[in-house]
This record gives structure tokens, C-alpha cells and sequence, in this order.
């Protein structure tokens, strides 16, 4: 537990001091936002803003998390450094996006495809690596689908190579979905920061009980198979502590960005934490809020094309706007209030997702 306190303090130090320095460093560079024409007028004031903030919630989370263990004199773990190169590749992908707005004066960076590729990379060598380093038997990652733990459905039921590929597949699927489901939610000021202090706060909770509660220390049948618990609390209590200084700075009325840098790393260290804590499935309960934001915008585009084919070409849309923070903006809310609005939902998912959790222990899996 020293650990997970050292990690997040530190982190929280970082973020709220750290930041403040880049916000003049981002404003003597230039570093400004650029804002979409077709959004709310509201944000027009934004423009400029310092963005890239993300650097520093990044560099927050593994500086603290490098200092935690030198201070404790203990060693990293194969899992907690996975996750952390997710969290780096994920977001220097996004760095990209971010660097292209700034220089070309646009709104738009790399294009989907660009992303996709980019992602796809580092989802690829996290998910092949995932499956090495094993101890006990147990690797950072299972070929198991997992909701709450393990469960029957193995993707290497056809042979390990076969399983492999099909892992490959279904970590980028879910590091892809995390990452832009972040993406999406971080269109007003503190949302996404805020959002993922509660979904990371449930990351430590869940880490720590898994240590207390593994199976290399009890025989218990209820025990968790997963590789390095605790490292991974202490990862997830780094990225809470950076994302709480960072929120400082970035609540109503936001004085930087963590842009795509931020949002694209935040979600690939969500999805590896899900995927080496046995909870991949659970963090669609936990990131309800990223699932409704990304869920909006796939059915917006959907019902649009679907409209416009059986319309004579002219298409119709379910929202007025998306993500759909955005169209409660439209309607006439004011950003603080759909920000806190959100928050409460996210709350509500996170508390659900514990709950399944500590209920699923409680009836004996």
C-alpha cells in the first residue's frame, strides 16, 4: 500500500505543480487550440487555449510510478511497465495528432486512418508481450475473455498460435474503443479528467483487492489469478494523482488542454489495466460514460447514412450535434452543467461496476 500512496501523491504533485509550468511553456510556444467551425459558438472563446496537456499527466503518471519504487527500493513489474508503454505509445500517437494541429493552424491532425495505424502498432507489441513474462503460470494477459475474472470462453481453444492472433485482435478492438471513447468525452473543460479520476480510482480498488485476494497467497476458490495486482494499483493511483493536479488547471474555465496526447493516452491505459486485472468486459460497465459518448456518435453517423439513402440523399440526424455533450450544450445547458451532469453518470457506472465486482466475490464467482 505504500506504494499506491507514494505513486499518487507524487503524481499529484507533478500534475499540480508540473502543470502549471507547461501552461506557460505551451503559451510562450504557441500551442493553442484550434476549434471546430460547426460546434457550439460557446467554444469559440477557447481558441487558443494551451493544449498538449496531456504531456504532463503522462509524464506525471510514470515519473511518479519510477519514484514510488525507488523510494520503496522495489522493483517494477512486467505488467505495470505493459501498461505504461500503452499509456506512452497510445498517447505519442496522439502527440502526433495534436503536433499536426499546431503547425498546420487546423482543427483537424492526422486523419483516422493515420490513427488507426498508429494505434494499431503499439496495440499490437502490447498484446504479443502481454502473453510472455509469465510467473506461477500466470501471464500479464489471458487468452480468457474476462468480465469480473477469467471466464470459460478461451481464445486459444484452437491452438495457442491461432489463440494468439485472436488476442491480438480483440486488444486492439478494446485499446481502440477505450482510446477513442476517452477521445470523445474530452470535449469540455475537466470532463474527461474528471471522468477518469473516478474510472482509475475503481482501478486501485480493484487492484488492491485482487493482491489481498490472489491466488498466490490464498487457496481460497474466490481467489484472482492475475499477475501483478498491486503494481497495477500503484499504476492506476499514478494516473488518479496526475489527473487530479491536472484538473486543477483544467476546470471551468479551462486554462489548458490535455488533447488528443491526454484522451488517447488515458484510454490505452484504461484498456490495459482491464486487460491485465481480468476485467475487460467490466470496463464497459465502468467507462459507461465513454461507451454513451462513442455510442452517440456511431449512431448518429449510422442513422444519418441510413436516412439518406431512403430520403432522396438527404439526411436526417438523431442529436443535434455529437458527442453528445455537445448537444445538451445546443439545447441551451451550460458547459459546467452537462460537465457535472456527466461526472454524476460517470459516477453512477463506476459504482455499478464496483458493485458487480465485490458482488460477483460475494457469491463465490
Amino acid at each position: 500500500m505504500t506504494l499506491v500512496v507514494i505513486g499518487a501523491l507524487v503524481a499529484l504533485l507533478i500534475g499540480l505543480v508540473g502543470t502549471r509550468y507547461y501552461i506557460d511553456l505551451a503559451t510562450r510556444k504557441g500551442w493553442g487550440q484550434f476549434v471546430r467551425e460547426d460546434g457550439p459558438t460557446s467554444h469559440h472563446t477557447k481558441r487558443g487555449t494551451p493544449q498538449m496537456g496531456g504531456l504532463v499527466i503522462i509524464g506525471g503518471t510514470v515519473t511518479a510510478y519510477d519514484v514510488a519504487h525507488l523510494l520503496t527500493w522495489s522493483p517494477p513489474t512486467a505488467s505495470g511497465l505493459l501498461v505504461l508503454f500503452l499509456m506512452v505509445g497510445i498517447g505519442f500517437v496522439g502527440f502526433l495528432d495534436d503536433w499536426a494541429k499546431i503547425t498546420h493552424e487546423r482543427s483537424l491532425g492526422l486523419t483516422s486512418g493515420q490513427k488507426l495505424v498508429g494505434q494499431t502498432a503499439v496495440a499490437v507489441v502490447f498484446a504479443v508481450l502481454a502473453t510472455r513474462f509469465s510467473r506461477g503460470g500466470v501471464s500479464p494477459a489471458s487468452y480468457r475473455i474476462s468480465f469480473v475474472r477469467d471466464t470459460w470462453f478461451d481464445l486459444a481453444v484452437l491452438g495457442t498460435v491461432v489463440g494468439l492472433i485472436l488476442f491480438v485482435l480483440w486488444a486492439n478492438l478494446m485499446i481502440a474503443g477505450a482510446s477513442n471513447g476517452v477521445n470523445l468525452t474530452d470535449g469540455l473543460d475537466g470532463q474527461a479528467a474528471g471522468a477518469c479520476v473516478m474510472v482509475f480510482g475503481a482501478y486501485v480498488l480493484i487492484g488492491v483487492w485482487q493482491f489481498n485476494q490472489n491466488c498466490r497467497f490464498t487457496t481460497s476458490a474466490q481467489c484472482y489469478s492475475t499477475r501483478d495486482p498491486l503494481d497495477l494499483a500503484v499504476v492506476a493511483a499514478c494516473v488518479v494523482g496526475a489527473c487530479f493536479g491536472f484538473l486543477w488547471w483544467n476546470a471551468a474555465p479551462a486554462r489548458l488542454f490535455m488533447g488528443d496526447t491526454g484522451s488517447l493516452g488515458l484510454g490505452g491505459a484504461l484498456a490495459g489495466l482491464a486487460i491485465t486485472t481480468r476485467t475487460e468486459l467490466l470496463m464497459v460497465v465502468l467507462g459507461g460514460l465513454f461507451v454513451l459518448e462513442t455510442a452517440s456518435v456511431i449512431l448518429q453517423v449510422s442513422y444519418f447514412k441510413l436516412t439518406k439513402r431512403s430520403n432522396g440523399g438527404v439526411g436526417k440526424r438523431l442529436f443535434r450535434i455529437t458527442p453528445i455533450h455537445h448537444h445538451f450544450e445546443m439545447l441551451g445547458w451550460e458547459q459546467i452543467t452537462v460537465t457535472i451532469r456527466f461526472w454524476i453518470i460517470c459516477g453512477i457506472c463506476v459504482a455499478a461496476g464496483l458493485g458487480i465486482f465485490y458482488a460477483e466475490w460475494v457469491v463465490g464467482g
